[in-house]
């Protein structure tokens, strides 16, 4: 069998991917090995809030966010090359929405819904708010910078990679949008069971779809909208 010749964009492409890849296990080894005793600091209220904020970010934008910062640093690539645009902004917005609406079902008829409030899944938000300005307003920019943007906009840069590296010919088939779903399950608690199927089979739906929608309108905010007002927010 004569081996496939790669061209030097596949060879940038994989190159890319495999930084992307290492620094997301690297940092999410660290949370392994290390967890417990990160969200005992992250929840000891004797401590200020911003170094534990800090910590808490720091490992969040190292799971979803400096891979492919730098690879686009390495690269001198824009973000904006990426689809953050206003053309069909709304467009977006409502698709996107759409996709979610699967797992806000689940989330209703699963008994988990505890109210609506954007970031208040996130163990910080709350000693945040009550930390009082400016620390409260500061802090709120973190949690939406790393929390809200950044695990948004990091499957549509990891989404576009593989797509330029593995391109499918069929367009309802996105190699990059299924890679990204796959992981997003992967990287959260699976559970064998009834209801943790549902919620398999509706991330899936939810972060395969917001990317196709992406793809169709070439407009990125709508993964970063799912995740400032609906994953982070239910």
């Amino acid at each position: 069998m004569t081996k496939q010749t790669l061209t030097i964009e596949q060879k940038r492409l994989d190159t890319d991917l495999w930084i992307i890849i290492l620094v997301t296990w690297g940092f999410f080894s660290i949370y392994a090995i290390i967890g417990n005793q990160l969200m005992n600091f992250v929840k000891d209220s004797e401590i200020s809030v911003i170094p534990r904020l800090l910590v808490n970010a720091v490992v969040q934008f190292g799971v979803a966010g400096i891979g492919i910062s730098l690879v686009c640093i390495l690269r001198k690539e824009r973000f904006s090359q990426f689809g953050l645009k206003t053309k069909n902004m709304g467009k977006t917005i409502i698709g996107t929405a759409l996709c979610f609406a699967p797992i806000i079902g689940y989330i209703l008829a699963s008994g988990q819904f505890r109210g609506y409030k954007p970031f208040g899944t996130i163990l910080i938000t709350k000693d945040v708010l009550s930390a009082g300005v400016p620390v409260s307003i500061i802090g709120m920019a973190i949690i939406i910078v790393v929390w809200g943007f950044f695990e948004g906009f990091n499957y549509v840069v990891i989404c576009d990679k593989v797509n330029k590296r593995y391109p499918s010919t069929n367009q309802w088939i996105d190699y990059g949008a299924i890679t990204c779903a796959i992981v997003c399950i992967l990287f959260h608690q699976i559970s064998i069971s009834f209801w943790g199927i549902v919620e398999m089979v509706t991330t899936f739906i939810a972060i395969y779809g917001m990317l196709i929608v992406r793809k169709k309108t070439g407009n990125a905010w709508g993964c970063i909208f799912a995740f400032l007002f609906i994953w982070n927010a239910i």
